[in-house]
């Protein structure tokens, strides 16, 4: 008797995203860790000095948490309303916040009461941050003005009112100490210079700015606003580089990773998409359960955190590598332990043995090998290899059909065994490389249980289904077979015209042959 030979699962490519190097770095995430907040996380801002802690802004408060810690290991709370826009200075020594009163409040990392109180706007102050040279503070208010802070005396040292609307974005660059750039929803972005008393660059961001960014360098400039997110070169005068637009809803954030090589975006449709600075081409994707409003990366890379609207944050911290070193420092055996014997051929006398390989069955190539065909079907509609693995299904259901069983076997079920065979028949006899086998499965099944109609409902919707999925197909193919012809006709004609022209350049050129041949 000759073995039996398993059952040959039809290998189809896989559809997906493809892996990358960028693809392997960003899933190289722990599982997050969820933190829920008092309200909806406007700002997260990392300390710029080890340990790395981070200040996270929502509602009337300014949490500041470990690392590692899932609760708060400071925390701020004198302001009387909602506090916005917590940001450390670059020492992380001093932090500076604005809020809902109007007011500026500027706080030591090692206090609780704020160390200075800025006052001068007329209403909320959703954009602080530090100049370059530690000493002074910038800010951007809900009144449509701009202001400069000088932080020893407490004293406004210049104002601007050139936006017209609020001013809700903003940063300072790290080059020159007196020039910061802020982002407004009248749809603009203005660099300022702190020793001019207007702006010295405008850009039109075409919707209501909500991030923007400064490259290390000074050169470029990324804003986010509406579904798009732009790159300019201020070197340029304000040139657009480039226009993206990836995300489905308003981009609310914006993020670089420790090197400058990857630029990050947040948005309201609930993904953070990464790009590469070279390219500008997304090279990773995550998605998230609720709509974004500010993102942050620490500055090793080591941690990302999301805050949501619903008050939650996302940390996500990379999986350590130790293992990898630790494996790599294991003593390998030696090269000539693997091509041991290798090389010897067996001499006249030898007697060799061979060793049989055992294969191991699966469960419903035992199955099919005692010919039970109605349980090897039953093995494979259980749901996980229905789900994850479809193919296995159809492959054992063509065996069936090749041993002429397959009837035998969807014969005699009851009302939950059909219900399960026609929503798996109903899903996958739309696909391509199983239409095939399914639509013989789906016809088989029709004229068995065809005189049980009527008599359950559950197995009544499947059959509706079924008949709805196919309809649809039908449907679809005979609109694809429309195209085709109109894109056959479009072609034919292309090729006429084509033709013609030819034949016309070749009766010019035989004419001009002629004149020419009768002047000489």
């Amino acid at each position: 008797m000759a073995a039996y030979k398993p059952v040959v699962v039809q290998a189809c490519p896989k559809l997906g995203e493809k892996i990358t190097q960028d693809t392997l770095y960003w899933r190289g995430y722990k599982t997050p860790v969820q933190i829920k907040e008092f309200g909806a996380i406007n700002k997260i801002e990392f300390s710029p000095v080890p340990p790395y802690n981070y200040a996270v802004t929502a509602s009337s408060r300014i949490h500041i948490y470990g690392r590692y810690s899932q609760e708060p290991i400071k925390t701020f709370s004198r302001f009387r309303d909602a506090a916005y826009g917590a940001t450390y200075r670059d020492d992380g020594r001093l932090l500076v916040a604005g809020s809902e009163d109007s007011n500026i409040r500027l706080f030591d990392i090692s206090g609780r009461a704020p160390l200075r109180q800025f006052e001068g706007h007329t209403k909320p102050v959703h954009l602080v941050g530090f100049l370059s040279d530690k000493y002074r503070i910038f800010s951007g208010s809900d009144d449509y003005s701009s202001s400069l802070w000088d932080i020893p005396s407490a004293t406004e040292i210049i104002s601007y009112s050139e936006h017209a609307d609020y001013v809700r974005c903003g940063c300072a660059s790290k080059v020159n100490a007196d020039v910061f750039i802020t982002g407004s929803y009248d749809h603009t972005v203005k660099l300022f210079d702190a020793r001019t008393k207007s702006s010295v660059m405008t850009i039109e961001h075409g919707h209501p700015v909500e991030s923007v960014l400064l490259f290390p360098s000074g050169g470029l400039l990324v804003s986010a606003g509406g579904r798009y997110v732009k790159v300019w070169d201020v070197l340029k005068g304000g040139q657009l580089l480039v226009s993206l637009k990836n995300h489905h809803k308003t981009v609310t954030c914006l993020c670089l990773n420790s090197s400058g090589q990857r630029l990050l975006s947040g948005s309201l449709d609930r993904h953070v998409k990464i790009y590469s600075t070279t390219s500008y081409k997304v090279v990773h994707s995550f998605n998230y359960a609720t709509s974004i409003l500010s993102l942050a990366l620490s500055p090793e890379d080591e941690t990302i955190i999301v805050g949501m609207t619903n008050g939650v944050l996302n940390v996500k911290h990379r999986k350590p590598e130790e293992r990898n070193e630790r494996s790599q420092k294991k003593r390998q055996p030696a090269y000539r332990t693997y091509v041991k014997g290798r090389t010897y051929m067996p001499k006249q006398e030898d007697f060799c043995v061979s060793k049989p390989v055992k294969r191991v069955l699966r469960k419903y190539d035992k199955l099919l090998r005692s010919f039970q065909s109605s349980k090897a079907l039953d093995a494979v509609l259980e749901p996980p290899i229905m789900l994850h693995t479809p193919e296995v299904t159809v492959a054992v259901m063509q065996e069936l059909h090749r041993r002429g069983t397959l009837r035998s076997a969807l014969a005699g079920r009851d009302e939950k065994q059909v219900n399960l065979l026609l929503t798996f028949v109903a899903r996958r006899v739309i696909e391509p490389r199983f239409t095939p086998v399914l639509v013989t499965v789906a016809d088989m099944i029709t004229d068995i249980y065809q005189p049980v109609v009527g008599q359950s409902a559950i197995v009544d919707k499947q059959f509706l289904k079924l008949r709805e999925a196919i309809g649809k197909e039908i449907d679809y193919q005979e609109e694809l077979l429309e195209v085709l012809g109109m894109m056959d006709t479009l072609f034919a004609t292309f090729t006429k015209k084509r033709d013609t022209y030819l034949e016309e350049n070749k009766s010019n050129g035989l004419t001009e042959i002629i004149e020419t041949n009768t002047i000489d």
